[in-house]
């Protein structure tokens, strides 16, 4: 049986904070080389009027001293997002390092990490990134076809080889890397394919998805469909926050969501359990034994705050709007914004704004009602708005429930959680190549799941760069 889905981790209990939290910081603020057209964080230049938005050596020295004073635990992250955090350049980051070398406390441990697009990754990134033992996430959405249909250059022009050509670096010099997939209108209905080409043509191992919702208002959708840069006529984009009730067009469908992680899910199970690690199947896994690493599916939202390139922190990194400025670190101390009232009351609001439905729904245990700027959905008790993946979230926790069982019973026993590979080849035995794929899908197993799966209608435009 899997745990009861009301018991819960002493740190997800409320109380006292947990000692460790994880901060994004964002060097070069909303700077990018790219024009992702669902990047809702390109629009966040409107927040400040400096146009070359680079933190400072002042700021930088600030911020990683009262990190590491800040933490009680052992453990530090020091994470660099952006934007494009590249754009600052190897020196920045050399100087980051030496920081953290010179004010980190004896038994502190500092792990790095760095969220990138890819395109501007060259030797001398990766033998810095490799010496430092950086843990990269790279971000790719598929395919060539499906990956240029957002993360396009300011000419419109697709970032695919550019993207390729950075993670075989990476590789070639043995760079931990994550890869970063987006789930948004143009890859939704292909999870299968998606997942064989991260697993099958770049080799990774460590994958994360992540559903594009884009919120906008009446006033706001038109613009907000157009992208979220500043157009060359004159006229300006909306400053993005998370208000409104409707979606762009880029946006991945609630039930598609689920069904493209269904798709993967299929996969997964059959081949790869313990060789590829998808974040969405781990924390699934880990929620069965009240354990939530992730804050969008925790009973709380994280301690995850965001820092800017001037020193101000916001509540998350989802959240960089004037409402949820926490203050800046040059006037107030990190450790006071990250543990102050502000913060812990936005933490708490995930569990107590939880709407009626969610409290006797089946798949709680795994999601608690999902991040809370998704929610925006009047709920059918109508006592709060729920989650717009709603749909997504209760059509893949009730799917992968049944492996899920098994492998709880498997981690049990002191089996690996591999071993659920054995058990679904017996159910798929026993069925026979004809039954119904159990994806859902409406196709038989062989020509579906099985062993004659229709090939990627984008495999031709999957090459790798010459």
């Amino acid at each position: 049986m899997i745990p009861d889905p009301d018991h819960t981790d002493p740190s997800d209990a409320g109380g006292d904070p947990v000692p460790g939290f994880h901060m994004l910081a964002k060097p070069g603020g909303s700077s990018c080389n790219i024009d992702c057209s669902y990047c809702f964080f390109l629009s966040k230049e409107a927040l400040y009027s400096d146009r070359r938005q680079h933190m400072s050596d002042q700021t930088l020295e600030t911020y990683i001293r009262q990190l590491l004073e800040a933490h009680t635990s052992t453990q530090v992250q020091v994470a660099w997002q952006g934007g494009e955090p590249t754009l600052m350049q190897l020196p920045f980051f050399a100087h980051a390092v030496e920081l953290v070398e010179k004010y980190r406390r004896p038994g502190q441990t500092v792990e790095h990490s760095i969220q990138t697009n890819g395109t501007l990754i060259d030797e001398d990134w990766c033998q810095f990134l490799k010496q430092y033992r950086f843990l990269v996430g790279l971000s790719i959405d598929g395919p060539r076809a499906l990956h240029d249909r957002n993360r396009v250059d300011r000419l419109g022009r697709g970032t695919f080889d550019r993207v390729m050509r950075g993670w075989q670096l990476l590789r070639s010099h043995d760079v931990a890397c994550n890869i970063l997939c987006t789930v948004n209108a143009a890859n939704q209905d292909h999870g299968r394919t998606v997942y064989r080409f991260l697993r099958d043509e770049l080799q990774a191992e460590w994958l994360q998805f992540i559903p594009i919702v884009e919120r906008a208002t009446a006033q706001t959708i038109d613009l907000a469909n157009q992208g979220w840069r500043t157009p060359t006529g004159g006229s300006k984009r909306p400053l993005y926050t998370q208000s409104g009730d409707l979606v762009t067009q880029r946006s991945v469908g609630a039930a598609q969501y689920g069904r493209f992680l269904v798709e993967v899910f299929e996969e997964w199970v059959r081949h790869d359990v313990g060789r590829v690690f998808v974040r969405d199947f781990d924390v699934a896994l880990e929620a069965c034994f009240g354990r939530h690493s992730l804050c969008v599916l925790a009973p709380e939202c994280g301690y995850g705050p965001a820092l800017e390139h001037n020193g101000d922190l916001y509540c998350c990194d989802h959240y960089v709007e004037p409402g949820y400025r926490l203050g800046n670190i040059h006037e107030t101390p990190l450790r006071t914004l990250v543990f102050g009232s502000q913060q812990r009351a936005f933490v708490q609001h995930k569990r107590s704004a939880l709407p009626a439905s969610c409290l006797t729904c089946a798949v709680r245990q795994w999601c608690h009602g999902g991040c809370p700027k998704d929610r925006f959905v009047r709920s059918p008790d109508a006592d709060r708005d729920t989650n717009y993946l709603c749909a997504g979230y209760h059509l893949f926790f009730s799917h992968i429930q049944p492996a899920m069982r098994h492998m709880v019973e498997l981690l049990q026993k002191g089996r690996p959680p591999a071993d659920v590979m054995a058990w679904k080849a017996r159910q798929d035995a026993d069925g026979g190549p004809y039954q119904p794929c159990s994806c859902g899908s409406g196709h038989k197993l062989r020509f579906c799941h099985g062993n004659r799966a229709p090939p990627s209608p984008f495999q031709d435009a999957s090459q790798r760069p010459t």
